[in-house]
């Protein structure tokens, strides 16, 4: 199912780094994620880009080692999709600058999510429009991986219902 599955993600991310001047945070060096919302509670099923949510999203990190160079293929914020427990994506964080070793670093990330399909039972082709199911429901469950591999606990969205019309 998952290359059926119609998922962009796009991110902003902004950091709030503290610099030599102040106390550094005292953060684990682990990922902390938190999740803190939704923009909306359904999206309508189609092709890409026919409707979008944002996922809002908190983080910390005491190393302050997350994200990748340009240049570097891995990924490290990964999104499952419910109702497969599958991994729906995963998206490269792009690396924030060093702010000073030991310091920690804390965000938020805005991850913007384009539509999906809704899944059916016996055979039924994802997208399709059913007589008589007009909803499907799901919810996508994120965590990160920083660079020395650490990874932070998962958190979970509420659920997200999909207008299969």
């Amino acid at each position: 199912m998952l290359g059926n599955i119609k998922i962009l993600a796009l991110f902003s991310i902004l950091v709030i780094c503290m610099n030599s001047c102040t106390d550094s945070p005292h953060f684990p060096v682990e990922p902390h994620l938190e999740y803190k919302g939704i923009s909306k509670k359904s999206i309508k099923q189609g092709s890409l880009n026919t409707d979008s949510l944002i996922i809002f999203l908190y983080f910390t990190d005491g190393d302050g080692d997350i994200g990748f160079d340009q240049t570097d293929s891995l990924q490290n914020l990964f999104i499952i999709d419910s109702r497969t427990n599958k991994q729906a994506e995963s998206i490269k964080i792009p690396k924030i600058a060093d702010a000073g070793i030991g310091n920690g670093i804390s965000g938020e990330i805005e991850l913007k999510l384009y539509t999906t399909c809704c899944l059916f039972n016996n055979n039924i082709p994802p997208c399709s429009v059913v007589e008589g199911i007009n909803t499907d429901t799901l919810t996508y469950k994120i965590y990160m991986i920083d660079r020395a591999g650490n990874k932070s606990e998962i958190v979970e969205t509420e659920n997200i219902i999909l207008e299969c019309r």
